[in-house]
């Protein structure tokens, strides 16, 4: 009976409120990390710490020098205002306080945090690996008693919640005019010039030009060269020449192959020049055809008898002379 009673009394008690409006997903978007706050957050500061921490939200969000930080999926990001857009922040460039912070105050704690101290920063070195331990050499020691002071909080963004939510670009306005703190920190500096926001492309613009470093040679996908062949753009199939289809070894052959006008030429030009290496003695007499005269020699070899016969003829006249 009295374990009913107990638990009747946890029904009746009032919900707080800041819990009751805030709003906790896990989708990823532009600018946004999965966290949905309805009203500026209540933030305490971490004992001993320049650092404050979110009690009552489900997530680990801190606020350190004038920017909000989260903790998400084993990234960081931070923000300007208190429910972004965000911007991740590599681990390199992580503050120090942010990493010192202890594992008691993360609100919402991954699984490799189980088994460490509570009291003591987590293990970053054993999670991002020696050489990022190498690289921020000396996190996990400081002089308590040299901390900075916290960062004043941004109180004036209280006034801004639901749709009066400002965008960046407004956002950036209200802080330069409201917000006068100088944050020390020169990842901070650089995110609050940085614009956290980038505007999507519009649907069918042009995609932007990618310039390539002189001399660094162009790496190409096999795949998307196979696709564009496959399947060329309307410009390139009208522009482009057809190619030179593929001969057959016939057609080469009719190529090479003489024409008859060419073979008869071949087959008298040796027979030609092996008639003018004739000795003229050794060529072969052609073939007087019938009815037709004798060649020139055979005059030749006529001439004497018709000299004889003249002279015969000469001397029987000069005897009737006589």
């Amino acid at each position: 009976m009295r374990k009913y009673l107990v638990v009747f009394m946890l029904l009746l008690l009032p919900v707080a409120p800041a819990t009751a409006q805030i709003s906790v997903g896990f989708g990823f978007s532009d600018g946004n990390i999965g966290i949905s706050l309805q009203l500026y957050p209540e933030l305490e500061q971490v004992p001993g710490y320049p650092v404050y921490y979110a009690p009552r939200l489900d997530s680990n969000y801190f606020f350190y020098d004038g920017m909000y930080w989260v903790y998400q999926r084993d990234d960081w990001y931070a923000s300007s205002w208190y429910n972004g857009p965000w911007w991740r922040v590599d681990p390199e460039d992580v503050p120090y306080y942010v990493l010192r912070i202890p594992v008691r105050y993360y609100r919402q704690p991954p699984m490799y945090f189980q088994g460490w101290q509570v009291n003591a920063p987590p293990r970053w070195g054993d999670h991002w690996g020696n050489a990022w331990a190498q690289r921020r050499s000396g996190w996990d020691r400081w002089d308590r008693n040299s901390a900075p002071a916290p960062a004043p909080l941004p109180v004036y963004q209280r006034k801004y919640s639901g749709d009066r939510y400002p965008g960046a670009e407004q956002q950036r306005t209200l802080n330069k005019r409201e917000y006068r703190y100088q944050p020390h920190e020169s990842v901070v500096r650089q995110l609050v010039q940085k614009p956290l926001v980038q505007k999507p492309q519009a649907q069918g613009a042009p995609a932007p030009v990618r310039r390539e470093t002189p001399g660094t040679p162009q790496m190409r996908n096999p795949a998307r060269q196979d696709a564009q062949r496959a399947n060329p753009p309307p410009s390139a199939q009208k522009s482009a020449p057809t190619p030179p289809r593929a001969q057959s070894r016939q057609q080469i052959e009719d190529k090479v192959r003489p024409t008859p006008a060419q073979d008869r030429q071949q087959n008298r030009q040796p027979r030609n020049e092996a008639t003018q290496r004739q000795p003229p003695e050794s060529r072969p007499r052609e073939a007087v055809p019938q009815g037709k005269a004798a060649p020139q020699e055979s005059k030749r070899q006529q001439k004497p008898g018709k000299e004889k016969d003249r002279k015969n003829a000469d001397d029987r006249g000069q005897g009737h002379g006589r």
